[in-house]
């Protein structure tokens, strides 16, 4: 009974497309938690304080930046798989 080779150990590779996704997934957490720079009053949006409209705008950053890194590593792998074809 022949044993069939291990397939080679694949590592994950560290490309320029994917520094930027991770640096699109890490931005929210780093705003969010640098509590200080958004624990203020003002300036108030139509009468809403600094602290609330800035978290709620993150919201729809983060959104947009999670996309924009799904978008890039979905590319990345489609240009991946192409290239070994």
């Amino acid at each position: 009974m022949a044993e069939k080779a291990a397939p080679p150990e694949r590592r994950p590779v560290v490309t320029p497309t994917r520094v930027v996704a991770g640096f699109c997934l890490v931005a929210p957490f780093i705003a969010m938690l640098w509590v200080s720079s958004y624990a203020r009053i003002e300036p108030t949006l139509i009468g809403i304080p600094f602290f609330y409209w800035y978290q709620m705008a993150w919201v729809l950053i983060s959104t947009a930046l999670t996309m924009v890194a799904y978008k890039l590593v979905q590319r990345e792998q489609r240009a991946r798989k192409g290239g070994a074809a």
